[in-house]
């Protein structure tokens, strides 16, 4: 069943793409980013479980928003080096944002840190980076919810458009972040 729904997703996808592919192709750039919030308004800290394709953002230890996510396209464990599609699992800081990435919208995340960066080395691979949270690649936000089907990035966190300029807004650099399987 869950093969079928990937295939039906890809056809709708191809199909509803491939028709408006010049108008959506001219609108490639993620726009103008929205302000940041007031500061009694921004998140403390953001937790993503993995398990659940959640991501939290947390004031006071709180979750005041949540949000379901994409992950890598073979998010079961830490990801371990270049091209595993693994989600990294561990704390990490939102340390710098994207406003014309390939995708609408990012924020960073300070993957790898040195823990990882020595294990990858250990194991005569490259950790891998550009890890982020991000929207739907640009000309695709149309997708909206559906890319919930699946997990299809490389690694990142993924979450529609419209959620992504919220979490934008709320989340400055230098915002820990922290990636566990479960709770």
């Amino acid at each position: 069943m869950r093969r079928f729904i990937r295939i039906s997703f890809l056809v709708l996808a191809l199909g509803v793409g491939l028709f408006g592919y010049t108008q959506v192709m001219a609108r490639v750039a993620s726009g103008t980013p929205p302000p940041i919030a007031a500061e009694h308004e921004q998140a403390h800290e953001v937790l993503v479980i993995k398990s659940t394709r959640e991501l939290h953002l947390l004031r006071n230890g709180a979750t005041f928003r949540r949000y379901a996510v994409s992950l890598g396209g073979s998010p079961t464990g830490h990801k371990s080096h270049e091209g595993d599609e693994r989600t990294p699992e561990g704390t990490y800081t939102i340390d710098w944002r994207n406003e014309n990435s390939v995708a609408h919208l990012s924020l960073h995340i300070s993957y790898p840190n040195t823990e990882d960066t020595a294990a990858a080395v250990a194991q005569g691979d490259d950790p891998g980076g550009n890890i982020m949270i991000h929207g739907l690649p640009n000309g695709w936000g149309f997708l909206g919810r559906l890319h919930l089907s699946w997990d299809w990035t490389n690694g990142c966190i993924a979450v529609t458009n419209t959620e992504m300029r919220e979490i934008w807004s709320m989340v400055p650099n230098g915002t820990p972040i922290t990636i566990v399987d479960t709770i």
